[in-house]
């Protein structure tokens, strides 16, 4: 409620209306709404949200290329997700070049397919790399050979199979590698209106600086469009990596060589001996062939032993395990 004025206020009021020292206008009831243009013929139908769960999604997808791509290319590769923005599919396809490389991804099980614009000096460096060289792209833009986009194919697979993880949050994703054009003309997959997010990441391979664009369709992400919020990608991510990074870590500890190794014993000599020990001399130990070997884990004694042999080798027998607090 509205504070309400004594007659003496009000008086005051009128008074300093009178003489000027107070001005109207500068007391209006209710400040003008501001309107917001809307464009029918290009309705935003990705929200700031969307955009950025999408980065989100790919900044992942960049660590795995950058873990990756370095044991095929046996080069250094730096990766960077540099901004996803929402555009008309017309707006994407008339900036390509020709010749140009998109990888036409099949994005089951979702609707339509999702294009991967490679820029052509990371294609030709790409092909050098592959063919022994220092990874170098030519200054001159020229058209690629059927051997040259089979080489690209080659890396192109291994970079759709790498979204698997990234959208697993999202949706149980099997991407495959439909072919690769390099005309843009026969890559006219969806309507020149049709609403498209753009994913824009850096790609350095050695000294050769390249965009990949990936182009994702509003129809193919139109059934996911509800889980593309950072609530519920966050939220779902937490679930699964309470299982499955237990379970991996737990797995790659299984999988981990630790050192063993069984005490036969201890002994003090001089360093006037051991200077002069020679080939067939007796070193006494502090055990006898009737007592427990110390067997240590590392650097933690974990078991009791009895030496003996198996098939010409050296061995111990465990006859008791060490439970330390």
């Amino acid at each position: 409620m509205s504070e309400t004025l004594s007659q003496e206020e009000i008086d005051k009021l009128l008074k300093a209306f009178s003489t000027g020292e107070l001005d109207a206008d500068d007391y209006t009831a209710e400040k003008e709404k501001e309107v917001k243009v809307y464009d029918f013929a290009r309705p935003s139908k990705f929200s700031k949200e969307h955009l950025r769960t999408l980065e989100n999604i790919f900044e992942h997808y960049g660590r795995l290329l950058y873990t990756n791509l370095p044991a095929y290319l046996r080069k250094n590769v730096q990766v960077d997700v540099m901004n996803a923005e929402a555009l008309a599919y017309s707006e994407f396809s008339n900036a390509l070049s020709n010749p140009v490389l998109l990888g036409i991804v099949n994005f089951a099980p979702l609707r339509g397919n999702v294009i991967m614009e490679l820029g052509t000096n990371l294609g030709y460096a790409i092909i050098d790399r592959m063919l022994g060289g220092e990874g170098e792209a030519i200054e001159r833009k020229r058209d690629f050979t059927e051997i040259e986009i089979i080489i690209i194919e080659r890396i192109l697979n291994i970079c759709v199979d790498l979204l698997r993880e990234p959208w697993q949050n999202v949706v149980n994703l099997h991407p495959r590698l439909e072919r690769i054009e390099t005309n843009p003309q026969f890559a006219q997959l969806i309507s020149p209106t049709e609403m498209i997010a753009i994913v824009t990441i850096s790609i350095t391979i050695g000294e050769i600086n390249g965009l990949m664009n990936v182009c994702l369709p509003f129809i193919t992400l139109e059934d996911v469009m509800d889980k593309l919020n950072i609530k519920y990608w966050f939220s779902s991510m937490e679930k699964k990596n309470e299982e499955s990074y237990e379970e991996a870590i737990e797995i790659l500890i299984q999988r981990s060589e630790i050192p063993i190794r069984a005490i036969l014993g201890h002994s003090t000599i001089s360093v006037n001996d051991f200077a002069n020990i020679q080939k067939g001399d007796i070193i006494k130990l502090d055990t006898t062939i009737n007592n427990e070997l110390d067997v240590y884990v590392g650097d933690i004694k974990k078991f009791k032993a009895l030496p003996g042999t198996t098939n010409d080798d050296y061995a111990v027998r465990v006859t008791s395990i060490v439970r330390e607090d």
